[in-house]
Order: structure tokens, then C-alpha cells, then sequence
């Protein structure tokens, strides 16, 4: 920004002459020479644009008047009876230097605050964290005037040489210090190491667990407590500690209590973190949207109620830019609720996934215990039938040996016990086999066939012999057979038993009969 003007008009009599103005912006004045147009000439007026004006000095020529003047918002930078062809440069040039004049008077108010600072600076034998975050506090002020642009570059090339020079000091006293705090952070991590190897060892020992876990929430708490452990050493502690309390654990639980539910790699798992984490990024991205457009606003505040032509042009350069950037992140923001609604709808096709996956995994469960219990069904009345074909194949020599000529009613008593006690076993198995029909199926129907064909073979022999006993020579029956009988050996499941009972009366009918006609 120029601080130098140089422009033809006229004077109070009319007459041409060179205007040259300078701002003093330490004193808020302006100086103003005029030259008549005697001096004045092309190659003067050349020289004055080209050498004075941007700063070089150059001794001016007579005759020249000098006029001194303050620098007002309200009063004109020129007096009344000098008047110029270009107003407008004029007029832009006190706006200008206005803001010039506000920027060094902030400049000159840093300054002192910095010699401030650096007197403290200078004064300290070690590191001092309230002098480091004031002189941090102070350039981060002046990196926002910086920001703003109400700083000139060569203001604030001075002001961060400066600073940069305290900070340089503040660095060599903290280096010190982080020496002294490195050898306690040190001492520190080795005494957490020492304790967590103690522990270790006693588990290896033997040593009860709860005790174990007891000693390893307290270093856990001095841990948490602890100022003195550097990042780095805090990093490795951490990771020891840890260690030490999933193998205390694992010993107490066992190895699975430390999985934490399979790791958590599923499909479903993995997108919801990737959609939790858009849904933060959106938050963050609406956020500073919003900042942008609270900073638009007001920026266009201060466009309305700025004073300063220059700084109204650097309110325009910022509005555009503020814009720009809205625009660029509501860009991104569209692609990032475009990346939602494609992940919400894999999240509901997961779900339905899982909930079918669950779904069957629940039968398929189901279906086991069924199994397993038609299983256990199946063997208990397979057991059954092993003991009634047992049963039967007992029953079939005793059968065989029943045609004896001496003792022809005590076999009649006989095979009646066996019939009816057959029969109530048989009914026995006939209930067993209905309550497990829906399982077993036509397996029992085939077993129960079977049984039936036995039983037709067993009672054949039994017939035949009775027919063939002599009946005239049969004694009358005594209770004294029955009871030599054991109950055991003719207590056989036999099915059919209303067969067994039905024939039984009738060979009993016969042999009475005929002794009648006899």
C-alpha cells in the first residue's frame, strides 16, 4: 500500500500545478508540497511517480510550498482552495491511510507487549510454563490480526522475527527441563515395570488371583494418578499393565474371557462402525458449515459498517473466499449423506441377513434336541423289544417240552398263566410303542409284525401238543403244579393275548366233553 500521492491540479489562482502528498502515519499527518508548472515538468513529474513515490529520497526542487495537515475521517485530505482532477484517487487514498494509520497503532501496541515478554524472557534461569503460554497467548493474537490482514507484512515480519527469538530462548530452558523430566519419567516407568514383574511372578507361583487383581487396580490407579511418566513411557507402561491384567485374567476365566466377543470382524459390525463414524464426520462437516456461515454473516456486518474503502475491498476478498469454501464442503457434505443412505440400506440388508441366520441357527437347534430325543425314544424302545424277543425266545422251550402223557391238566394250567401274563406284558409294549409312534414310524409297525409271526410260532407247538395229550388219563388239576411253577420263566410279552385266551378255554372245554360221553 502506497503511503506516497503524486497528481496534478490546481491552485487557488487557477493555476496548474504538481501535487506530491506524503503520510506520516507515526504523527496522523500528512505533508503536501505543490509545484507551479514552471518546475513541473514531464521529466519531474516522471521522476516523482517513479523514484519519490515509492519511497526513494530525492531532494525537491524550489519554488514549493509545504502544508502540513491532519489526517481526519470527516475533513478532505487536501485543503479547500487545492483542487485535483482525480477526486476518486483522493478520496481512496484517506481511506487507505486510515487503515494504515489503525494498523500501526496496533503494530506499536504489539511492540510493546513483545519488549514486555522479552524482559520477562530474559529473566528467567529456568523454564517457566505461565511465560511460555502468555507468549504463546500473544502470538496466536497476533496470527489472527495476521489472518485479518490488519497487520502489513513487514509489521508482522518484525513482530514474529521477534517472537520467534523468545521462543527460541523459552525452547533451550524447556530442553533442560525435559532432561531432568525424561530421568523421572524414567525412575517412574522402571518402578512400574518392577511391580508388574512382581506380579507376574507371584502368578506364576500360584498366588491367588483376587490378591493379584488387587495389586494391579492399584498400579493401575497410580498409574492413572502418575505426572511424571513422558508420553512415551507412559505408551509402554500402559501396554505392560495390560498385558498383566488379560493374563490374570485368562488364568481366573480361562483363555476365551479375553476375546471380547470373537473380535468383532463380522460384516454387520465392521459397516456399523463405518456408519457411526460417517455419522460423526457429518456432525463435524454441518459444524463447520454452520462456523463458515456465521463468519459470512459476519463479514457481512462489517461490510456494511466499515468506514475504510481498502478494507472493505479485503471484506469482499473474504466473502468470496468463505463462499467458496461453503460451497466446496456442502459438496462434500452431499456426498457424504449420499454415502449414508447407501450405508443405512447395506445395514438393513445385514440385519435381515443376520435375523434369517439366526433364525435358522435357532432351528437347526431345535431340530437337534428332537432328534436327540427321538434318539433316546427310538433306543428305549428297541430296549423293550430286545427284552420281549428275549422273552419269547424263553418262552419257546418250555412250549416244546409241554406233551408229556403224566401231566396233562398242570400243562393246561400252565400255558393259561403264560397266555394272560403274555398278555399283559404284550399290552405293556403296545403302549410304549404308541407313545413313540410319531418318531419311530414304520420301523415299530415292521418290529410289531415280527412279533406277531414269533408269537404265531411259539403258540402252535402248544396247541399241537394239548390235542395230542391223552385226556381220558388226565388227573384232575391241583394247585400244587401251579405253584411248582416259577413265575419268572412264564412271564413272557406275547402279543395277541385275546388269541391266547380265546383258545385256551376252548381245548379246556373239549377234554371235559369228552369224558362225558365216556
Amino acid at each position: 500500500m502506497k503511503s506516497k500521492l503524486v497528481l496534478w491540479g490546481s491552485n487557488a489562482q487557477d493555476e496548474k500545478c504538481l501535487i506530491a502528498v506524503s503520510l506520516r502515519a507515526a504523527d496522523n499527518k500528512v505533508d503536501i508540497w505543490t509545484f507551479p508548472e514552471s518546475v513541473a515538468t514531464e521529466d519531474f513529474y516522471q521522476q516523482m511517480m517513479k523514484e519519490w513515490r515509492d519511497g526513494e529520497g530525492i531532494e525537491l526542487p524550489d519554488p514549493k510550498t509545504h502544508l502540513e495537515r491532519d489526517l481526519s475521517v470527516t475533513d478532505s485530505l487536501l485543503p479547500d482552495d487545492l483542487k485535483v482532477e482525480r477526486t476518486d484517487v483522493v478520496m481512496r487514498a484517506q481511506t487507505e491511510w486510515q487503515f494504515v494509520i489503525l494498523s500501526s497503532k496496533l503494530h506499536d501496541a504489539y511492540e510493546a507487549q513483545l519488549s514486555e515478554l522479552k524482559e520477562r524472557v530474559g529473566k528467567l534461569e529456568a523454564f517457566d510454563q505461565s511465560t511460555w503460554d502468555n507468549l504463546k497467548e500473544f502470538w496466536d493474537k497476533v496470527q489472527e490480526q495476521v489472518r485479518e490482514r490488519n497487520l502489513f507484512r513487514d509489521h508482522a515480519d518484525r513482530l514474529r522475527a521477534h517472537t520467534n527469538e523468545l521462543f527460541g530462548q523459552m525452547k533451550t530452558l524447556r530442553s533442560k527441563l525435559d532432561e531432568e523430566f525424561e530421568k523421572l519419567s524414567k525412575e517412574a516407568s522402571n518402578k512400574f515395570f518392577t511391580a508388574l514383574g512382581e506380579v507376574e511372578r507371584k502368578m506364576e507361583s500360584g498366588a491367588r488371583v483376587p490378591a493379584l487383581f488387587d495389586e494391579l487396580k492399584k498400579l493401575q490407579s497410580m498409574f492413572r494418578e502418575s505426572k511424571t511418566l513422558t508420553r512415551e513411557h507412559r505408551n509402554k507402561v500402559w501396554e505392560k499393565l495390560d498385558g498383566t491384567f488379560k493374563a490374570v485374567k485368562e488364568k481366573r476365566f480361562g483363555s476365551k474371557s479375553g476375546d471380547g466377543g470373537g473380535g468383532g470382524g463380522s460384516m454387520l459390525q465392521g459397516t456399523q462402525r463405518r456408519y457411526d463414524g460417517l455419522l460423526s464426520a457429518i456432525g463435524k462437516m454441518e459444524q463447520s458449515i454452520r462456523r463458515d456461515r456465521n463468519d459470512l454473516d459476519y463479514q457481512n456486518h462489517k461490510i456494511n459498517t466499515t468506514e475504510g474503502q481498502l478494507e472493505a475491498q479485503l471484506r469482499q476478498a473474504k466473502l468470496k473466499m468463505i463462499e467458496e469454501r461453503i460451497n466446496s464442503k456442502d459438496e462434500k457434505l452431499n456426498e457424504m449423506n449420499a454415502t449414508k443412505i447407501e450405508l443405512e440400506k447395506r445395514l438393513a440388508s445385514l440385519k435381515e441377513k443376520e435375523a434369517r441366520r439366526a433364525a435358522q441357527q435357532a432351528v437347526k437347534e431345535k431340530i437337534v434336541v428332537e432328534m436327540k430325543a427321538a434318539a433316546e425314544a427310538r433306543e428305549d424302545v428297541a430296549e423293550k423289544l430286545d427284552k420281549a424277543a428275549e422273552k419269547i425266545s424263553t418262552a419257546k422251550p418250555k412250549a416244546k417240552a409241554a406233551p408229556k402223557a403224566e401231566a396233562p391238566k398242570k400243562e393246561e394250567s400252565i400255558l393259561g398263566a403264560v397266555g394272560t401274563m403274555m398278555g399283559e406284558s404284550f399290552e405293556d409294549v403296545i403302549d410304549t410303542v404308541k407313545a413313540v409312534a410319531l418318531v419311530i414310524g414304520d420301523k415299530i409297525e415292521d418290529a410289531i409284525d415280527e412279533l406277531k409271526e414269533d408269537i404265531a410260532e411259539a403258540t402252535a407247538p402248544k396247541a399241537e401238543a394239548e390235542a395230542e395229550a391223552p385226556v381220558a388219563e388226565a388227573p384232575a388239576p391241583e394247585a400244587e403244579p401251579i405253584a411248582e411253577t416259577p413265575v419268572e420263566t412264564v412271564a413272557v410279552e406275547i402279543p395277541e393275548p385275546e388269541a391266547a385266551t380265546e383258545e385256551a378255554p376252548a381245548e379246556k372245554a373239549a377234554p371235559a366233553k369228552s369224558g362225558e360221553e365216556e
